[in-house]
């Protein structure tokens, strides 16, 4: 147990000194926790830095989210990607208002219930929002863990990853006023300090006590995971504009590459896309193939072909919407199709 509070106690006024102040969500509303938690999900702090507060603004509680249009969410996620955790939190915010009363639940197992909320997330909100004691273990946590520890196994083996709670939870301040600049240390020492590449030693509250510095295995710890294999996925796009100068958007399906924002009509292959053409009465024929570009996702390197055409279609359309040029940044469009479509209005003019 000594040991436990020496790392605790060496943590948090480490964090009280050094750490990361005045972050919009370091706050005690459970509800702004919660979002800025899910946002922070394998995502930067810098990115969301510059989603947080838009979002937050537009959608301040969870009554005002759960009541929301998912289209509307959509829209003011579009570029933070991983857009399931989007319809997770609209998802989530109906059943705080359903199951919950609109009550935010304050224990982690309660949090666990919520739509998109795992064990370490829901950790952290119970520990900033409730001060509860409630161990986070994401891969700064195990990181930290495991060269302080000298810990060394398989990252996807469970009773390794179960070892890595059993400490978490064994390391815990014994006071809940403690917990958020806990919490905070935790995040703040794997994210700036005991980084993954090039970690600042000197700089960390651990130093004299940390086993991978003794045995000269920062390098080697924590083992790496198997690489995933990147893919790679051809994408075609059909960019068509009706007499108003409109464009054709449709809605893509919840599950896969940018599930649920809009996008032009988007193809895995060109039998399909000559297919959909005949339904908008355009000739194959008259499409201009584009020069293609790739666009890189975690596990999917996407070569994205856009067609276009001079023709008019039909626009008696049931599955998309026609958009003027100037209104597409409304509906959410992906990233990389917003910027070549405004790249490409640039060079018309």
């Amino acid at each position: 147990m000594r040991q436990s509070s020496n790392f605790s106690t060496r943590l948090i006024q480490w964090q009280q000194q050094y750490g990361r102040h005045r972050l919009p969500w370091q706050v005690k509303n459970p509800y702004a926790v919660w979002l800025s938690e899910i946002m922070l999900q394998q995502t930067q702090v810098a990115t969301v830095l510059d989603y947080y507060p838009r979002f937050l603004n537009r959608f301040p509680d969870v009554e005002s989210l759960a009541n929301a249009a998912e289209d509307d969410i959509l829209s003011l996620w579009a570029g933070l990607g991983y857009y399931s955790r989007a319809r997770n939190l609209h998802k989530a915010s109906k059943q705080i208002i359903e199951q919950f009363s609109g009550e935010f639940p304050q224990t982690r197992i309660e949090l666990e219930t919520l739509c998109g909320v795992g064990r370490s997330t829901a950790a952290a909100i119970s520990a900033f929002a409730f001060n509860q004691r409630e161990t986070i273990l994401d891969g700064n946590v195990k990181r930290v863990l495991c060269r302080v520890y000298g810990l060394d196994g398989n990252p996807q083996d469970k009773k390794f990853e179960n070892q890595l709670w059993q400490l978490a939870e064994s390391l815990l301040p014994s006071e809940n006023s403690d917990m958020p600049a806990y919490t905070q240390g935790l995040m703040d020492l794997g994210a700036t300090v005991c980084k993954r590449t090039k970690p600042l030693c000197h700089e960390c509250p651990m130093s004299n006590i940390c086993e991978a510095k003794k045995q000269n295995r920062i390098a080697e710890l924590p083992r790496k995971k198997t690489a995933v294999e990147v893919q790679t996925l051809p994408l075609y796009w059909l960019i068509v504009r009706n007499r108003d100068n409109r464009i054709l958007l449709r809605k893509r399906p919840a599950k896969g590459i940018w599930g649920g924002l809009y996008c032009v009509p988007c193809f895995e292959n060109l039998v399909d896309l000559y297919q959909y053409t005949q339904t908008l009465n355009l000739d194959s024929d008259g499409l201009n193939e584009q020069a293609a570009f790739t666009h890189r996702l975690t596990h999917r390197l996407l070569m994205i072909t856009p067609f276009t055409t001079d023709d008019k279609p039909s626009e008696n359309i049931s599955d998309g919407l026609w958009i003027a040029q100037e209104n597409l940044a409304d509906y959410g469009l992906p990233k990389p199709l917003l910027n070549y479509l405004n790249q490409a209005q640039k060079n018309l003019f």
